[in-house]
C-alpha cells in the first residue's frame, strides 16, 4: 500500500505555494522600505517578518495537519486524534533569522531564511504527531536534491524519534527544498517513488568515514554531474540579485 506520487506531489506544491508566498511577500517588503536605514526601520522590518512567519507558518502547519489526518485515517488501524498544528516560529526566532542574514546584504536570501520559517512549521506538525502517535517517518527527497537530504533519505523508515529533533524543531530544515517527512502506520505501507536502498547505496559508495567527508564527497560527485546546469543557474541568481539591489538604491 503506496501513497501515489501524485498525491505526495500534490502536497509538495501546496506547502511550496505557502513558503514562496511568505518569502515573496517578505522581499517585496525590503524592497519597498529603508529597513537598514535605523534602528525604528530595523524594527518595523523584524515585526512584518514575524507577521509573515506566524500567517503562513500557521497555513503550513494546517496543511501538514490535514495532510496527515488523511494518512492516518486511511492508514492507521488505530482511532487517532486529530493531528494538532505545531507553534509557528517564535519572535525571538524571526529576529534572529532576520538579524543573521541581513548581514549579507541580500534581501533574497533575507526572504527566503524567512521562508524557511514557514516550511519548519508543517515540517514540525508532521513530526510532532508522528511521535504522539508512535508513528515511522521518512524523509523523502524531491527535485534537486542535496547531500544531505539524500543521506536522510538513506536512513529508510525509522520509528519516529526525538532524535531528529534540536530546539524543538526539526533538524534539517533549509530554502529552495521540497524534501520533508511522510509517515506511515505499518510496514507494508509508503510512498510512491522512494527508494531507500538507491540512497543506501550512495551513502555506502560515498568517500570518506564520517557523515561530514561522506557528504563533501557526494556533494562533490553531484557537482561534478552537473557543474554547467549548476554554474549557468549561479550566474542567473547573481544576475537578478544585482538587479534586486540596484531596484532598492
Amino acid at each position: 500500500m503506496k501513497l501515489t506520487d501524485k498525491a505526495w506531489d500534490n502536497y509538495i506544491d501546496l506547502l511550496r505555494r505557502v513558503n514562496d508566498k511568505a518569502a515573496s511577500e517578505m522581499f517585496a517588503y525590503l524592497a519597498k522600505h529603508q529597513w537598514w536605514a535605523n534602528n525604528k526601520e530595523r524594527q518595523a522590518a523584524v515585526d512584518f517578518a514575524f507577521a509573515i512567519a506566524t500567517k503562513y507558518g500557521e497555513a503550513a502547519g494546517a496543511a501538514a495537519a490535514q495532510f496527515y489526518d488523511e494518512i492516518a485515517n486511511q492508514w492507521s488501524e488505530a482511532v487517532l486524534p486529530s493531528a494538532v498544528p505545531a507553534k509557528t516560529a517564535t519572535y525571538a526566532e524571526v529576529a534572529k533569522t532576520f538579524n543573521g542574514t541581513s548581514k549579507t546584504d541580500n534581501a533574497q536570501l533575507m526572504a527566503d531564511a524567512i521562508g524557511r520559517l514557514v516550511k519548519m512549521a508543517g515540517v514540525d506538525t508532521t513530526m510532532q504527531n508522528a511521535l504522539r502517535d508512535g508513528a515511522e517517518w521518512a524523509w523523502i527527497p524531491r527535485g534537486d536534491t542535496c547531500p544531505f537530504c539524500l543521506t536522510l533519505a538513506s536512513r529508510g523508515w525509522v520509528k519516529a524519534s526525538k532524535d531528529a529533533i534540536r530546539g524543538g524543531h526539526a533538524e534539517h530544515v533549509h530554502t529552495h527544498c521540497d524534501c520533508t517527512y511522510a509517515v506511515r502506520f505499518r510496514s507494508d505501507q509508503g510512498v510512491e517513488g522512494y527508494e531507500p536502498e538507491l540512497y543506501k547505496r550512495i551513502w555506502d559508495n560515498a568517500e570518506g568515514r564520517t557523515t561530514r567527508q561522506k557528504v563533501n564527497s557526494m556533494a562533490r560527485t553531484q557537482y561534478e554531474l552537473n557543474k554547467d546546469e549548476i554554474n549557468a543557474r549561479k550566474r542567473e541568481e547573481y544576475a537578478a540579485r544585482k538587479a534586486r539591489q540596484e531596484e532598492m538604491r
